[in-house]
């Protein structure tokens, strides 16, 4: 006997549709897809830069970045010119410590 998800109703175990709501009783699995890509499809641990969630990482470093960025204009400092190597060192932080997560995974 199956169990409806839904509404919990028995079924017959070949039943594909609940007989009360008319659910689906034994849905498709579909195939987790992970795009290469920061932007593509997810899997359950999303990657980005090579480092489960380095979307989210990147993300917060950004919005530490604009937070500090946004003191400095309200406290008439110029920080102006650190704005492009700061950038890059982030990026290249990203990618190498992506290079050496993905180095760590594979020898254990």
């Amino acid at each position: 006997m199956v169990y409806c998800t839904k509404c919990g109703t028995q079924n017959e175990e070949d039943t594909k549709f609940c007989v009360n709501c008319g659910a689906a009783l034994h849905p498709e699995k579909k195939e987790e897809k992970r795009g290469d890509t920061c932007f593509g499809e997810r899997r359950a641990e999303e990657e980005c830069f090579g480092l489960p969630y380095g979307g989210a990482i990147a993300g917060i470093i950004v919005g530490i970045f604009i937070i500090i960025l946004g003191l400095a204009v309200a406290l008439g400092q110029d920080i102006g010119r650190w704005t492009g190597p700061f950038v890059l060192l982030v990026i290249g932080v990203l990618i190498v410590a992506g290079a050496l997560y993905k180095l760590s995974r594979r020898k254990g």
